[in-house]
């Protein structure tokens, strides 16, 4: 445990951050899934919504909880099967 003022604030804080990017990475994984669910579902308006959505929080989250090339990698993925699913 820890013994110092100093020391005991540091826990207090990575206790307090680990808990706001838990919950980011959460909010991701969600907007995620709906926008991967309306590009499956068929419905080219709700998916191109829902794909705006997506793309805006993991863009918000490059960099402070998954690496900016991470996001990239799937917002492009996510944008190639939007695509293909309209050209269809």
């Amino acid at each position: 445990m820890a013994n110092h003022k100093s020391a005991k604030k540091r826990i207090r804080v990575t206790e307090k951050k680990n808990r706001v990017n838990t919950a980011r990475k959460s909010a991701i994984k969600t907007f995620i899934k709906k926008a991967l669910n309306a590009i499956t579902g068929g419905d080219k308006e709700k998916a191109t919504t829902e794909m705006r959505n997506a793309e805006s929080r993991i863009m918000k989250g490059a960099g402070k909880v998954m690496p900016k090339k991470r996001a990239s990698r799937k917002v492009s993925r996510m944008t190639k099967k939007l695509n293909k699913m309209e050209s269809r």
